[in-house]
């Protein structure tokens, strides 16, 4: 019989605030603000983000944005990130990275620091409460000036330390990638993670021009990487990881089926790989469905999947195993699992 994904000890490297949410949350959040959401989100989930003529993501901002719109206090936000440790605890994850731009809630909770430091601190008793560790990732908006990327890039260093890393998310259409290196900078200063999208909706050359710019520590989707050799060879060689998100490529219409999704090649190739769930309230499942894609659609066996789970943990921010704590009581001072911990699945 097939080992429980749900127990394979791993790293969730690709999860989004909003995204995170439960659908039922976001119901009640609606229902108590008085917000109608729209009929394609919530009366067949996950919604039908894309259709034969065209891909999905002007369906899924649109979405997003009304679900973003539904958080608007303090209890809302911190309903938000426990239920997504939580329900990340459930899953066999030890270690959790939660991705935020604080700007669309700093407006109810008196600003971008407040909204900022609702997430570390509900993080931290989350993180408590599960057993599981925690960090947040701070990410700027592609569709925003750069300087407001560099505003964000500041606050977050200011937080280092339970900020674990620095982001950029959004259509990778818009807004010049260079125009953003200043932004990571800052945050490299700062020892923080450098963790932008990248190569999703865009070819391989997107992926070159993340490199080139933002100096990644990994890359966000990157599975387009996947269609020249070189830019395999050279995430290979520096070590730069990839989150990849089956479903989310899927949903959006990158490719037609999971089994296309080219995460084969990616690690015959060399290169690091950590799955990711990104937005489940509108792709529909959350991190082990991606160990079953990787499991049924790539044929990957269980010592496979060990391996990939080993590979999340390795390209997480996670501190080193502590011998003394007894469970984790802080983002930062927690008990993390060891990178050898998947051989006792």
């Amino acid at each position: 019989m097939a080992r429980p994904l749900d127990q394979l000890p791993k790293a969730h490297l690709h999860l989004h605030f909003t995204g995170s949410m439960r659908l039922e949350t976001l119901v009640d959040m609606a229902d108590h603000h008085g917000i109608r959401l729209p009929r394609s989100l919530v009366g067949a989930w996950p919604p039908q983000l894309t259709s034969t003529e065209s891909r999905g993501w002007f369906r899924f901002q649109r979405l997003y944005d009304a679900a973003r719109a539904c958080v608007r206090s303090e209890a809302d936000m911190r309903r938000i990130v426990r239920e997504a440790v939580l329900d990340d605890a459930a899953e066999g994850s030890r270690w959790l990275e939660l991705q935020v731009d604080p700007t669309s809630y700093a407006p109810f909770v008196g600003g971008l620091t407040p909204a900022l430091e609702i997430v570390l601190d509900e993080v931290e008793a989350a993180s408590a409460e599960s057993g599981i560790g925690a960090g947040v990732i701070v990410a700027a908006s592609r569709i925003r000036h750069p300087l407001d990327a560099r505003t964000l890039a500041r606050l977050a260093a200011h937080h280092a330390g339970p900020v674990v890393g620095f982001g950029l998310s959004n259509d990778e259409h818009r807004g010049r990638t260079e125009d953003f290196a200043p932004a990571f900078k800052i945050a490299e200063r700062a020892g923080l993670g450098r963790m932008p999208h990248g190569g999703e909706l865009l070819g391989a050359d997107a992926v070159t021009r993340t490199l080139d710019s933002l100096h990644p520590t990994r890359i966000g989707h990157g599975v387009r990487a996947a269609e020249d050799p070189r830019v395999l060879d050279r995430l290979a060689r520096d070590g730069v990881a990839l989150e990849v998100c089956p479903a989310s490529n899927v949903a959006l219409g990158v490719y037609p089926d999971p089994a296309d999704v080219p995460a084969r090649r990616l690690l015959d190739h060399g290169v690091t790989v950590a799955l990711g769930a990104d937005d489940p309230l509108l792709f529909g499942s959350r991190l082990v469905e991606q160990y079953r894609i990787a499991r049924e659609e790539w044929g990957l066996d269980d010592e496979a999947l060990a391996e990939l789970a080993r590979s999340s943990l390795r390209a997480s921010t996670a501190p080193p195993p502590s011998a003394t704590a007894p469970s984790p009581t802080s983002t930062r001072g927690c008990v993390c699992p060891s990178r050898r911990s998947t051989r006792s699945w």
